[in-house]
């Protein structure tokens, strides 16, 4: 019998058992429903019931259907003492477990355990079109109709509907395999019957979730979500689910192990489908698509105990070890040079491990080409996070989010277990931070990502300054560089590189300045993409710590790195691009030195004519402004912009964004104001600004040489991407003409004078932090070799 007979056999038995409709009734069902309208009522909405006695669970002893899940078998099954040993050995794992289930007792209780009958949208439609923040999901919700912001706006339409049931058949996954996790963790055999409840409930009603319904044309369209890919995404954790539970000898009968092949048959058919479109008509394997419809399948060829066919998955085109190839570059980053689908891509991976790992695959040690792995993987993201563990949000991705934070301890629990990789504690302690969790708190490891990937002690166990300060790094193949001194507490991350395709944004040459307190300068990624202001304005260049000429942004193109290079005084960075505007060419020349940052941006163009150049900085806190007496730590001053939004473009980030945009930055505008600083009695000589940042308790200053007929002005933008509407102030430095340079240092804790002595040659004059004493450099820029930094008294 084939497996498509055996798929039909079986959807006609439960058709049979349910008698609740006819064969016309399941064709509507499968294809003929509109966005947002309920599929025809089978057993209507059912939540399942922690039970006190364990029905249904027992030794898994009755066969399987044909075409079905495998039964359970040693190689195939986990150690079932793994999890109640860990909750044994380590306090953290049973609290966790325990905290676990008391939520779903509390999800139980107000009825929120209902399988949706409807399938769910695109949830990056759940964000309010007035503030731009994403809308609030609350789990205990059973049924939701009109959807809230933060702010407090009250949304209703199919578009907020349907997304809301992504996140509600998201939530109803994961509470599966919590379920199963505490089982195993515990014994609870109220969780196990909940747990399988939950995984039969959505087996049986899968099939009857409409084909493709109101997916955008774009789409690799699922059945359970408009897109293929959230439904990978959401099977992944379904059937984890599954096998987790029949590892720890939970039973299935005759009718639940026909419907579980049911829905795997189904998912099996769509997934390869979708991998011929995206690898062989689309001739696009590397897509981030392909590794978790790898996954997906993975997951449902482990349920099936297939080996041959996970085998032949993961050595065939757009495989693992192909899309390791492709997919990922040889310097360990993710090939759009997005942080956020690096993690997303790392994710599936592991999953396609772990299903791999039951057949004894190892794919944890496979390479691709050029030596592409999982651990170099790891290696580059954790290089690539701050002092505190934050990762930067380059190109595509939200700055902060709870599911991305839980998604960061998912693989950074595993990285740290599997590799032993220790620059993963910083992250994995800030993504339970991110969760609610705490440093100093017993319970910073939390959730269920602690409790199924979790292996040692706590993550803040190597306590403050446990983790050796890392050194710098250049990935050349994906563009980005980060410069550390370990004698400076400022850093920096540069963006060179390619543009990204879908997920890029037009920022070469992009400057992330840090502090271990914070980050001063940060990339703030992407808001939802239903958003206004993907396009408006967190793509755009003007968002972005760089260069806009004549105030438009950058064309799609790939910067270089000229020099890149250390010395026992201090570290500089080249980078040039040729491709953002016809006919000009921007340098940024990065120096490092024990004391400071200096920022030297060039632009020169073709053009015989003028030109408006302006050098954007967006600083997360506000500028402050510097007491004009030397030396002297001013306190807490007023933001140096003065300025505030007029009318309706205050309220509207959208309209602020357009504003920048259209008119030229004057100091006339709203919400803008010129910024002043000393000059020498020459007035031909450059300004000198300053500004301070607090940052956590601690100060960065910031010096800028204001060249005659340049400004400096402090102008309101958009908020960051997680909320817009809480509007900062950026500080852009104008210059009207053919070429411009902007220069500008940096340093903790103290201010630097900043003087230009001569064209192409500044000194920066730094006091001692212990002696007093003040120290000048002096800095030559010559077009041809660079930053120099000259010795002492010297010109």
């Amino acid at each position: 019998m084939t497996r498509e007979r055996e798929w039909e056999r079986d959807r006609e038995r439960i058709r049979l058992r349910d008698g609740s409709e006819s064969r016309q009734e399941l064709e509507n069902a499968s294809g003929q429903q509109g966005p947002g309208k309920p599929a025809p009522q089978r057993h209507g909405k059912r939540g399942p019931q922690l039970r006190n006695a364990p029905q249904g669970v027992m030794p898994q002893n009755e066969p399987s259907g044909a075409g079905g899940p495998a039964e359970a078998s040693g190689p195939l099954s986990r150690s079932q003492a793994s999890f109640r040993d860990k909750a044994a050995r380590f306090p953290w794992a049973r609290e966790t477990a325990e905290a676990i289930r008391e939520e779903l007792l509390r999800l139980n209780a107000a009825g929120s355990l209902a399988i949706p009958q409807e399938p769910g949208g695109w949830w990056h439609q759940y964000v309010c079109p007035v503030h731009h923040t994403e809308l609030l999901f609350d789990p205990a919700e059973a049924e939701a109709s009109s959807f809230r912001c933060p702010y407090g706006c009250v949304l209703e339409g199919e578009e907020y509907r349907g997304a809301w049931l992504v996140f509600k058949h998201q939530s109803l996954a994961r509470a599966a395999l919590e379920a199963a996790a505490v089982h195993a963790s515990l014994g609870d055999e109220p969780c196990a019957q909940l747990g399988k409840e939950l995984l039969i409930a959505y087996a049986e009603q899968f099939p009857f979730y409409p084909v493709h319904a109101g997916a955008q044309g774009w789409m690799l369209k699922g059945r359970a979500f408009h897109q293929a890919l959230t439904e990978a995404i959401w099977s992944t954790t379904l059937i984890g689910a599954y096998l987790l539970l029949r590892d720890e000898g939970v039973s299935f009968g005759e009718e639940e192990t026909a419907a579980l092949g049911i829905f795997m048959g189904l998912l099996e058919e769509s997934m390869t489908e979708y991998r011929h479109i995206l690898i062989h008509e689309r001739q696009n394997a590397e897509n981030n698509y392909t590794a978790w419809l790898n996954a997906s399948l993975s997951c449902v060829y482990a349920a099936q105990g297939r080996k041959d066919a996970l085998e032949a998955l993961i050595e065939g085109e757009g495989g693992f070890k192909h899309h390791l190839s492709i997919g990922v570059n040889a310097d360990g980053l993710e090939f759009e040079g997005s942080t956020y689908y690096h993690v997303f891509v790392l994710r599936a991976y592991l999953i396609s491990a772990r299903m791999a790992e039951r057949f004894g695959i190892d794919l944890y040690a496979c390479e691709g080409g050029n030596g592409r792995s999982m651990r170099g993987m790891f290696e580059a993201m954790a290089d690539l996070a701050d002092d505190r563990g934050v990762l930067p949000a380059l190109h595509d991705g939200p700055m902060e989010r709870g599911p991305y934070a839980r998604e960061i301890a998912e693989i950074a629990e595993q990285g740290l277990s599997r590799y032993g990789i220790g620059g993963l504690r910083p992250i994995l302690r800030e993504a339970y931070r991110q969760l609610g969790g705490t440093l100093a708190s017993p319970r910073a490891r939390c959730g269920l990502e602690a409790l199924l990937y979790g292996e040692d002690v706590q993550p803040d166990a190597a306590g403050e300054g446990g983790e050796p300060r890392r050194g710098a790094r250049l990935w050349a193949d994906t563009g980005f560089a980060a410069g550390r001194r370990a004698g400076n507490p400022l850093s920096f991350l540069a963006d060179f590189g390619g543009h990204g395709g879908a997920h890029g944004h037009f920022d070469k040459l992009h400057l992330t300045v840090m502090h271990p307190a914070g980050t001063l300068t940060p990339d703030f990624g992407v808001v939802p993409y239903g958003s206004a202001l993907r396009q408006a304005w967190y793509s755009e260049t003007r968002s972005h710590n760089t260069v806009t000429l004549d105030g438009l942004s950058q064309a799609p193109h790939t910067g270089q790195c000229r020099r890149f290079e250390e010395t026992e005084e201090a570290l500089y960075a080249w980078f040039q691009s040729t491709g953002a505007y016809p006919g000009c060419t921007l340098d940024r020349h990065l120096l490092l030195t024990d004391g400071w940052l200096l920022d030297w941006f060039r632009v020169t163009t073709d053009d015989s004519g003028p030109r408006s150049i302006e050098w954007w900085m967006h600083p997360a806190a506000e500028p402050l402004p510097v007491s004009e007496e030397h030396g002297e730590r001013p306190g807490k001053g007023h933001p140096a912009a003065a300025g505030t939004c007029e009318g309706s473009v205050g309220a509207n980030p959208v309209l602020l964004a357009e504003s920048l945009k259209d008119e030229p930055l004057t100091r006339a505008s709203g919400g803008r104001s010129l910024l002043t600083g000393k000059r020498d009695q020459d007035p031909t000589a450059p300004a000198a600004v300053q500004m301070r940042y607090e940052l956590g308790g601690e100060s960065v200053y910031h010096t800028a040489l204001v060249m005659v007929g340049d400004e400096l002005l402090a102008v309101q933008t958009p908020g960051d991407s997680v909320d817009p509407s809480r509007l900062l102030t950026a500080i852009v430095h104008s210059h009207t003409g053919a070429s411009a340079d902007f220069i500008h240092v940096y340093r903790a804790g103290q201010a630097v004078d900043l003087k230009r002595r001569s064209e192409g040659v500044v000194e920066v004059a730094a006091r001692g932090t212990d002696s007093g004493e003040t120290c000048a450099r002096t800095v030559r820029l010559s077009g041809k070799t660079g930053l120099e930094l000259m010795e002492p008294g010297s010109e």
